[in-house]
């Protein structure tokens, strides 16, 4: 596995980590954390995915964009492409 692709699958691992702290929360779990959570985690797996294999994308946080991308590779992840549309709402705007 190449040293970046590494690098946002690490990334992707904490960003799990947090949103399971967030839903096992017994007191005042923050479920817009848990989802925020769980579309930066979709993403940077997406992103190590596309770095592995020597696919360009631009810095974009939408998922059905990234999606497209990786299905260049990974053609059967497009039955996912519904899911993600959804879970694209909860990143990061900048």
């Amino acid at each position: 596995m190449k040293p970046l692709t590494l690098e946002w699958v690490e990334k992707a691992e904490n960003d799990w980590a947090s949103l399971h702290r967030e839903i096992r929360a017994r007191t005042k779990p923050n479920y817009d954390a848990a989802c925020f959570f769980s579309q930066q985690c979709v993403e940077k797996y997406i992103k190590a995915r596309l770095v592995e294999a020597d696919v360009y994308f631009k810095k974009v946080h939408d998922l059905s964009y990234l999606l497209g991308m990786a299905m260049e590779v990974e053609p059967l992840w497009e039955s996912y492409e519904k899911e993600l549309r959804l879970l694209t709402d909860f990143a990061v705007e900048f």
